[in-house]
């Protein structure tokens, strides 16, 4: 585990090694200067993702997810009216006080370490439940069938 030598050993954090992967990839993907702000992230955007995801998606989502970052997802309870894609991101950053552009940052960095913990089946699925917006988030492009 990679510690902080300036926080007291009795004070850091310790998550298990498919959750410090997870924070790694997140650091890596969003260019993060520490660990704990990729944590921000990751737990900011799950818990959003939490309002929003129902059903056996969200199930076998948290069952993808390393345990600390199911937790958060699971915490949260479902919102009754889903929120877009582009909803999502200002919710989240009305949350936080963070701008729009940072808010959208922390999703995309966030959702491909997801789609790398779910793989392509199981983040379709998730698309096909959420409305639209999400799939340029989590890096896809975004198909509507034509009128």
């Amino acid at each position: 585990m990679i510690t902080d030598a300036r926080v007291p050993l009795e004070q850091q954090q310790s998550y298990g090694t498919a959750y410090e992967q997870m924070l790694e990839k997140v650091r890596y993907e969003g260019t993060y200067p520490t660990r704990e702000r990729a944590d921000e992230a990751v737990r900011l955007v799950l818990a959003g993702l939490g309002r929003q995801l129902t059903g056996d998606e969200r199930v076998d989502l948290a069952r993808c997810l390393p345990w600390e970052a199911a937790r958060v997802l699971t915490a949260q309870i479902p919102d009754t009216q889903p929120l877009t894609g582009w909803a999502f991101v200002k919710d989240l950053a009305g949350r936080t006080g963070a701008s729009l552009a940072t808010t959208r940052w922390d999703t995309g960095s966030v959702f491909a370490a997801v789609t790398a913990h779910a793989g392509p089946d199981l983040i379709t699925r998730i698309l096909h439940q959420l409305p639209t917006g999400y799939a340029l988030l989590f890096g896809r492009a975004e198909l509507k069938p034509a009128a």
